[in-house]
């Protein structure tokens, strides 16, 4: 680590560079960010005496609604958090009993607020005031499953994460929003704990008095997260402007690290839900310091921040379904607040985007000022526009992931379009599954052939029993078990590319996989995707293995669907609205179909249902080719 010492103007300020970051935080970039902001420090929205801004608002549909929702919690109790119930995860290893009870309360706050300022009334201030008391009375903020050895819990250390820098930011936007309507002691409290759970260890990460967090350097959506939460709570409430210009400095420098989680081609292996979370808090860590800076600084002007936002629409298979590859539910899809934004100020011109209002009462605080008060993108001109027009497919050549769609012109029906995404990629990725060589097949709007998502979270789920889960090993994959093995975990299972040749008539991307599995007689394992669009489409998955011995081979489909085996050699997977015809060939042995129902507690109401096909007799060779097409008939 390479150690930059600063004289931080009137303050004593060390500042800490982590090598790679391509600029240092100094004394002079921190003065002259501070000459470009306010006197006084201000946050997203207006505040509640700007009564032009929320009287409007208080007429909208959102708000209005959220002044019902604040009605309600009058009769609702406070959530409590006993010390028992934040000990539970660590006895437990559930994870949801602590985050449902204070999400309840945090969230309680949003709706108070919010309904407050948008009716001006006073009536929701003892009940904001209660709500203040009880999260600033927490021992922590941190959640549990972030809270090493229990540190913050019994006081040893404070930290920041997700969990803390967003009560952080609302507090902060509260007293901001608030101002005066808030007694004395209340306004107090909440600058005291700020100062505790999130400023006092921030700058002493960033001076050198403690090790940087690890979300300051790690290239995944924590980095951005917290970033954003921290600075804009620092924005709302921290009175000198020295002060204030530090946050920006160390984003300015620590978001970075953040975009270099993409690949070059703007690829996000962490997944669409982690995306929406991850990028959406770097465009509202953009947004804020350009509000600040009064456009002075634009952390979208960066290249690499305009390919990673482009990701939303490029990453559609079709009929708005995304792949759920990663830690990603099955059915996400980008926020609408965040592709409005990008939209906007990229000029991309996706009318899809174009229609829609960002107004909004749900959620954080901040976001509903972010969306709901004009920002950038209402009032900037955008950057030129970029080509995020999907056409007949899109192809992540960094992240080795390519997407097949059947030419809109010559579609009869674009609700029954058949439709891929192909997986290469490594198995050392964000939110990482095993899962080189997946795909997923989309018919209309249904999901016919699936990767299973994500698993419901637990102490597992992030611990070294990671992988003992049949939905994020490869078992819960369509991919091969090789000689009874699933894909080993690290970069070095990886997808080497042998082929990609893309036509107006069909799309053949093919890999070698040996390299997944730790089998010494496994000599070549390659898998060739070939997706047609001509006549209703089609898409054939041919894998061929060599071993030096005779070894045993078995390859899957996944679905959420129900199936029926039409003879020794067809199924039909079928769901709501459509069919998928699959014809198998194993030339030289034969095989059986063993269905298996996956009990893992995944993010859908249906279990994932695994159709094992297995080659009988062990081999020196096998080749193995699924046809998959669209069949007319939607149900047996």
């Amino acid at each position: 680590m390479k150690i930059i010492i600063s004289c931080f103007l009137l303050t004593s300020f060390f500042i800490v560079q982590e090598s790679g970051a391509s600029e240092t935080i100094d004394a002079k970039r921190i003065s002259d960010i501070a000459k470009m902001l306010p006197e006084k420090p201000k946050g997203c929205g207006s505040p509640i005496t700007d009564r032009d801004s929320w009287d409007k608002l208080a007429q909208t549909p959102e708000y209005q609604s959220e002044i019902k929702a604040a009605e309600k919690l009058f009769k609702t109790p406070m959530p409590e958090i006993p010390d028992d119930l934040y000990l539970d995860f660590f006895q437990t290893g559930v994870r949801r009993n602590y985050e449902k009870a204070a999400g309840e309360r945090r969230g309680r706050l949003a709706t108070l607020v919010l309904a407050e300022c948008a009716e001006n009334k006073g009536r929701f201030l003892p009940e904001i005031v209660k709500t203040i008391h009880a999260v600033c009375g927490e021992k922590t903020w941190v959640l549990p499953a972030h809270d090493k050895d229990k540190e913050n819990f019994l006081g040893k250390s404070v930290s920041i994460d997700l969990g803390s820098s967003s009560v952080g930011w609302d507090l902060a936007l509260t007293h901001y929003l608030l101002g005066e309507r808030l007694d004395q002691s209340t306004r107090a409290l909440i600058r005291k704990k700020l100062e505790e759970f999130i400023f006092t260890p921030f700058r002493d990460a960033v001076n050198g008095k403690r090790p940087l967090f690890h979300w300051m350097t790690c290239t995944n959506n924590w980095n951005s997260v917290c970033l954003a939460q921290v600075t804009g709570a620092a924005l709302a409430v921290l009175e000198s402007r020295e002060e204030r210009a530090l946050y920006i400095a160390a984003s300015e420098v620590y978001s970075k690290f953040f975009l270099k989680g993409f690949t070059s081609d703007g690829y996000c292996s962490e997944g669409m839900a982690y995306w929406n979370y991850g990028f959406g808090r770097y465009v509202m860590l953009v947004e804020v310091i350009w509000q600040a800076t009064d456009g002075k600084i634009d952390l979208l002007a960066d290249e690499k921040a305009q390919t990673a936002a482009l990701f939303g629409a490029k990453a559609e298979i079709i009929n708005g379904i995304y792949p759920a590859f990663a830690d990603c539910h099955v059915y996400a899809k980008p926020g609408d607040d965040i592709m409005w934004y990008v939209n906007k100020r990229l000029g991309l011109g996706l009318k899809k985007w174009e229609e829609i209002s960002p107004l909004t009462a749900k959620g954080q605080i901040y976001n509903a000022m972010l969306y709901s008060f004009p920002n950038s993108a209402t009032l900037a001109k955008p950057f030129p526009s970029k080509n995020a027009h999907s056409g007949i497919r899109t192809w992540f050549d960094q992240g080795g992931i390519l997407i097949c769609r059947p030419d809109p012109e010559k579609i009869e029906e674009r609700q029954s379009a058949f439709a891929v995404a192909l997986k290469g990629g490594h198995n050392a990725e964000h939110h990482n599954h095993n899962d080189v060589g997946s795909y997923i097949v989309v018919l209309g709007k249904e999901i016919l052939l699936a990767d299973p998502g994500l698993e419901v979270y637990t102490k597992r789920t992030f611990s070294s029993k990671r992988y003992e889960s049949k939905v994020l090993n490869s078992y819960g994959h369509p991919v091969p078990v090789i000689a009874g093995n699933l894909q080993r975990n690290g970069s070095g299972a990886k997808a080497e590319n042998i082929k990609t040749d893309f036509t107006e008539a069909k799309d053949t991307y093919s890999m070698e996989m040996h390299s997944c599995y730790d089998v010494s007689e496994l000599k070549k394992l390659q898998r060739a995707f070939v997706y047609s669009r001509e006549g209703n489409g089609a898409l054939t998955v041919t894998d061929e293995a060599e071993f030096s011995t005779p070894q045993t081979y078995e390859t899957a489909l996944i679905t959420f669907s129900s199936w029926k085996k039409m003879d020794d050699k067809t199924l039909l997977i079928y769901g709501e609205e459509g069919a998928v015809k699959i014809q198998i060939e194993t030339p030289g042995n034969s095989f059986e179909i063993n269905e298996e129902t996956i009990e893992e507690d995944v993010r859908i109401n249906k279990k994932p249902l695994r159709l094992g096909i297995r080659l009988k007799n062990p081999s020196l060779h096998f080749q193995t080719t699924i046809r998959i097409s669209p069949e007319k008939k939607a149900k047996p």
